[in-house]
């Protein structure tokens, strides 16, 4: 493919073929593409909601620029969840768009490989508040051609301010470590996401030389596991690892997983950390043998900006934010600073500025993206569940790292 950069004036002229309104030099214009139909509509909520508090304190401007806003959805009602028709649908629209600058998104890594080619056709700046996904930056951790292949024109267009999966699956494997466990059962939902992360920790496991008893995929769309539930406590496992979100049924699983009698405990990652994840466990099921890893502190935790974040939150929507809420507001201010420092409504210049963001002081600290694009945040916390509700329980540092057999 011919390598060529993409300006304003010619996506102006794409825009106008494509039946769009021309460019107003005025308006900058943030797009976010998340499920906000369907199963993972509550975790999107937060972080919109996240998005809109970032652009409401900047009191809708950036400069000489008004911003605007448009919250698109990549999931479908008939489907349930995030389509790829409807994410490459979002990723042409806002590339046809010439007053779009920075793509908020996706929740889903299957999703951001959809759109990321898309969207680095016309350096169109996006910024994952979710994506965690190692080969969609990470050289030599993903599958073959990752992420060259997200990358057509050679040049870099993705940043994310959530850590991948190799700090949370290899982390997640020396927790279990040190607390003593040496027989694991992992299952996963043969997704994007969900496989990537169940497949890390179990590499880090057998270098630990914790014994992983069986590694199987479920079938997602099942409405219930009780026979695999059964094999597995067959097997005597200490520990449950489930790669997979609330959406892909790990509320079903760690109901079943009771039913059944396995008496190990569940581990699973960010992907679960949402409120109806408990609701569809049962919180019974989950009182104080399920915990949850995620990228980054809950909300109760943070401080300084973090905690601003939280109470300006809390007095505008009247509730706590989950945690991913800081995610998208983390993301839009990426945004907003790429647009302050740029200073120009040029697309590449946008995505230019954010790729050499080495100094953000947000509300997740003081922190800045590496060259690939990769957030310097590393930390993790483990939460449980206690009276049917997530409660912090520990902070995971990659320095407290337990060698290897």
């Amino acid at each position: 493919m011919q390598r060529r950069r993409f300006t304003m004036s010619a996506l102006a002229l794409t825009a106008a073929a494509a039946g769009c309104r021309p460019s107003d030099p005025g308006v900058i214009r943030l797009v976010s593409s998340l499920p906000r139909t369907g199963s993972a509509k509550q975790q999107s909520d937060t972080i919109v909601r996240g998005i809109r508090l970032a652009i409401a304190e900047a009191e809708g401007r950036v400069g000489a620029f008004r911003i605007e806003y448009l919250d698109l959805d990549d999931a479908t009602a008939a489907a349930g969840q995030w389509t790829s028709e409807a994410e490459a649908a979002n990723a042409r629209r806002a590339l046809q768009d010439p007053d779009v600058v920075a793509y908020l998104g996706t929740f889903n890594s299957g999703a951001a490989k959809v759109s990321m080619p898309i969207l680095n056709l016309g350096d169109l700046l996006m910024v994952s508040p979710a994506n965690t996904a190692v080969g969609l930056t990470k050289p030599g951790l993903g599958d073959r051609g990752e992420p060259e292949i997200y990358r057509p024109t050679g040049r870099r267009n993705f940043v994310r301010v959530v850590p991948a999966d190799d700090l949370q699956g290899q982390l997640s494997a020396e927790w279990a470590w040190r607390r003593g466990i040496r027989r694991v059962v992992i299952l996963d939902d043969n997704e994007v996401y969900g496989k990537g992360i169940a497949d890390l920790f179990e590499e880090r496991c057998r270098e630990l030389g914790l014994t992983v008893l069986a590694h199987d995929a479920i079938d997602a769309k099942a409405q219930e596991f009780r026979s695999l539930m059964a094999r597995v406590r067959s097997l005597g496992p200490e520990l449950v690892y489930f790669g997979g979100t609330t959406q892909t049924k790990g509320g079903q699983l760690a109901k079943d997983m009771a039913g059944a009698g396995v008496e190990a405990i569940l581990m699973v990652p960010d992907g679960c950390l949402e409120q109806v994840f408990i609701e569809a466990a049962g919180p019974a099921n989950l009182e104080g043998r399920c915990f949850v890893t995620f990228g980054g502190l809950p909300p109760e935790k943070l401080t300084g900006k973090g905690m601003a974040f939280v109470e300006h939150y809390r007095a505008r929507y009247g509730e706590m934010p989950e945690a991913y809420a800081v995610y998208g507001y983390e993301a839009a201010g990426v945004a907003l600073r790429a647009v302050r420092d740029a200073g120009v409504k040029d697309r590449r210049t946008i995505t230019d500025a954010a790729l050499a963001i080495r100094d953000y002081d947000g509300a997740l600290g003081r922190w800045g993206f590496d060259a690939n694009g990769d957030t310097t945040l590393r930390t993790l916390t483990v939460s449980t569940v206690r009276d049917g509700r997530f409660v912090f329980e520990e902070v995971l540092e990659p320095d407290a790292s337990p060698a290897t057999s």
